[in-house]
């Protein structure tokens, strides 16, 4: 894998420093505001490590990450939703709102 594929952002800062316990595992502690149940590791020849944190998805929803069209609608439609452009309803939706 390339540096390009991995690094999703090139600014990296110092986020702490831990120690190896006996069984040589590393401690992460609290890693961000984000729920992330687990990462990838990448390694480079120099011992250089890459923690990639992943999410759960539900297989049912897995297919719009493989339908390269479906998942650019979905994106343009919240880059339009995100600068206001919404159209309005012919019908008030509301009234199917349950409790």
């Amino acid at each position: 894998m390339t540096r390009k594929d991995l690094v999703k952002e090139d600014h990296f800062e110092e986020y702490g420093e831990v120690k190896v316990d006996s069984k040589n595992r590393v401690a992460l502690g609290r890693t961000g505001p984000a729920p992330v149940f687990s990462y990838k590791i990448y390694r480079n020849s120099l011992g250089q490590i890459i923690l990639d944190p992943q999410v759960t998805l539900p297989a049912h929803e897995a297919w719009i990450f493989k339908n390269e069209k479906a998942k650019q609608l979905v994106q343009k439609g919240l880059h339009e939703a995100k600068s206001g452009r919404l159209a309005k309803a012919d019908e008030n939706y509301s009234k199917y709102i349950k409790d």
